[in-house]
């Protein structure tokens, strides 16, 4: 999309500023579908680093996504200040819709850009075999 849907960005500030994680949200972009809940930008970050941390090979990554030296936000906090609109969706238990399975099953964290969303809902979207 070349410009962003509104409604979207209003979600995706409105989260951010709550603070909360349970806001679940499907979203299409060029290639996947992805499902999951919609997290602040921060604590997407936070939980990104806690995953790298815990790895031997890629512990090292763990420090970009650690406040202090994240790129952006206001005086090094690692997150755009509230004043700013997200241009990314931050979404954690995440899942790519893939045929009739959800790819990692445990879900993931995904970020994705506003501007690649061609259609979302609110919902988490799962398949069943009943």
């Amino acid at each position: 999309m070349s410009n962003p849907d509104a409604l979207l960005v209003d979600i995706a500030a409105m989260v951010e500023s709550e603070r909360s994680n349970q806001m679940p949200l499907t979203v299409v972009v060029p290639g996947a579908v992805i499902t999951g809940r919609l997290a602040p930008e921060r604590l997407w970050h936070e939980r990104v680093a806690e995953v790298l941390a815990g790895s031997d090979h890629l512990k090292p990554f763990a420090a970009l996504f650690t406040p202090a030296t994240s790129d952006g936000g206001a005086e090094g906090d690692g997150v755009a200040p509230p004043s700013v609109r997200p241009t990314h969706l931050h979404l954690h238990v995440a899942r790519i819709l893939q045929g009739s399975f959800g790819l990692p099953h445990t879900g993931g964290m995904y970020r994705i850009a506003i501007a690649d969303v061609s259609s979302w809902t609110v919902g988490d979207l799962s398949y069943s075999d009943q």
